[in-house]
């Protein structure tokens, strides 16, 4: 498989803490809902890139006590930014949900 985060895919990823990991999704998930409302071509190139690292982190060992929260935020950012968005997710929302990592990722550096 190609990674857009191949250096990611090659073990850098497993060694970020659940915390980071999640921070750096969040980002994506931002870069997407902010380029939503400029081009829809880079919006779907950052959701694809935040699925990716969310698909790597369903991967990472340590993380199978969350892989029911993961694997469900997985599903509702696919259908946020493929389908009906039936969950009425909204970028609000998805920036509520990833700041509080995002806090603490920086909090423990």
């Amino acid at each position: 498989m190609i990674y857009q985060h191949q250096e990611m895919a090659d073990g850098r990823w497993q060694k970020f803490s659940l915390v980071e990991q999640m921070a750096n999704i969040g980002a994506e998930v931002g870069r997407a809902i902010n380029w939503a409302k400029k081009d829809h071509a880079y919006s779907l190139l950052a959701a694809e890139r935040a699925l990716e690292l969310l698909d790597l982190t369903l991967d990472d060992h340590k993380n199978k006590g969350r892989f029911k929260e993961i694997a469900r935020v997985r599903e509702a950012v696919v259908d946020f930014f493929w389908y009906q968005n039936e969950y009425s997710s909204s970028g609000q929302l998805w920036n509520s949900y990833f700041y509080p990592f995002n806090w603490a990722a920086r909090a423990n550096r």
